[in-house]
């Protein structure tokens, strides 16, 4: 038995506008964008009821930081809405749906983000 937990408390993302980050996260989320930013730069935004969350930071923002690969994934139980929906919202997808399962898209700062069926 481990004192480290199998369980992720949270995923940063480098953001340049923590602000501007707050909203776009919120809006592909479906979540209201009200969630506290934290000493000017940082914004936890929960993904699920274990405690996962979202950390948006944008003092560790450089565009050398940015994700060049999906550090992890959105899920979703339809892949194809998922992917209209990204297109509608003018998300920037950088892959089409892949082996009927995933697909890739852009944050508005570069980071290269998943969304998965599984």
């Amino acid at each position: 038995m481990s004192v480290i937990l199998s369980k992720v408390g949270g995923i940063f993302i480098p953001v340049s506008n923590i602000r501007d980050a707050r909203e776009w996260y919120c809006g592909i989320l479906g979540l209201e964008p009200t969630f506290n930013i934290i000493a000017d730069h940082l914004c936890c935004i929960p993904l699920d009821n274990n405690g996962s969350n979202l950390i948006l930071d944008s003092k560790i923002y450089h565009v050398d930081a940015t994700y060049r690969n999906p550090a992890f994934h959105f899920n979703t139980d339809d892949i194809q809405k998922a992917y209209q929906f990204m297109t509608d919202s003018n998300v920037e997808i950088v892959t089409g749906i892949e082996h009927g399962h995933w697909f890739n898209f852009k944050d508005p700062d570069g980071n290269l983000l998943m969304v998965c069926k599984c």
